[in-house]
């Protein structure tokens, strides 16, 4: 079961960037950019230093902007890109993130 998130033609870049405006989250969208289901565990995702209470927040700001989607099977949840749907609705937009973002430490 996928979380609610935004369709594809309602995603805004002002909430994408707001979304992207943290190096937490930063750090999340290069994770993710793997193309893979990652799942929720702090440590896999390189954020092991903080609560769970607030990685699940930087997750929910990145799902509510049409970032990634989420989908729920039972108690664990799987967090993927939405890269096909960002790249149609704002071409190399991603690119140029995940470009500048080569080789920073955040």
């Amino acid at each position: 079961m996928l979380l609610a998130q935004p369709d594809v033609e309602d995603i805004q870049l002002v909430k994408v960037l707001h979304a992207l405006g943290d190096p937490t989250r930063l750090h999340l969208l290069r994770v993710y950019a793997s193309g893979e289901q990652c799942d929720c565990s702090s440590e896999r995702l390189g954020v092991g230093h903080l609560h769970k209470s607030t990685v699940s927040h930087h997750m929910r700001i990145m799902r509510e902007a049409g970032l990634t989607s989420t989908r729920s099977v039972g108690r664990n949840r799987y967090v993927q890109l939405r890269r096909a749907d960002l790249d149609a609705r704002f071409p190399g937009l991603l690119d140029a993130l995940l470009n500048s973002l080569e080789g920073e430490e955040l």
